[in-house]
């Protein structure tokens, strides 16, 4: 077994190998240009390039940083704000309707406690899957081997260690859920965007 499938199957591997290290190198190029051009354009075509999948309509406000790139497959409707990091040793799956705020790390690599075996340079990665309509606050960190849930939002600090359910708040260090999102939400927020596209309509007039 290859270092390369070691590491995709979460067994333990060194990352000093030749395919990793070409892997690296193709990432490296395409992230350098991404980080440091204005044309949106050229950037959304090396998302598509450096990333496993997109869907449609997505769009990350450099800079970006990641281990690989093509590990991370994200849905339709995807938006990340400036410095979000994503060590994809492992897959990192994001589904439709994600926004993440600024300094976002999603890591799924880890290290063995053991620092003996650590210093072996042996390492491994756990998958990240982060489900749909999901809204990730500034400054989070998502551990290896979270699942976040649908219809989440998670609060800006928040340090996810452990798997978050479905239709929830979560926030804090370790993060936790705070509340269900109810149908009193939805209809609060239903109620406050009507009043904005009736006072836009209004503006027509």
């Amino acid at each position: 077994m290859s270092e390369k499938d070691r590491m995709l199957s979460g067994k333990l591997y060194i990352a000093k190998d030749n395919e990793l290290a070409k892997m690296n190198k193709k990432k490296n190029i395409l992230l350098k240009e991404f980080n440091e051009i204005l044309d949106c354009e050229r950037r959304s075509e090396i998302i598509k390039e450096l990333f496993g999948n997109v869907g449609k309509n997505y769009y990350i406000e450099p800079p970006l940083h990641m281990d690989y790139g093509c590990n991370t497959y994200i849905g339709n409707n995807f938006y990340a704000n400036c410095d979000l990091i994503i060590l994809d040793v492992a897959k990192v799956f994001i589904g439709n309707d994600v926004f993440i705020g600024p300094r976002v790390n999603i890591f799924t690599a880890s290290h063995p406690i053991s620092s003996k075996i650590r210093n072996l340079n042996l390492e491994y990665g756990k998958e990240i899957h982060i489900g749909n309509s999901v809204w990730i606050g500034g400054n989070t960190t998502i551990n290896p081997g979270v699942t976040i849930g649908d219809n989440v939002v998670i609060g800006s600090g928040s340090v996810v260690t452990k798997d978050i359910p479905n239709n929830v708040i979560a926030a804090g260090n370790p993060c936790k859920v705070l509340r269900k999102i109810t149908e009193e939400d939805e209809l609060y927020w239903q109620s406050l965007a009507d009043k904005y596209y009736e006072e836009k309509e209004n503006e027509k007039c």
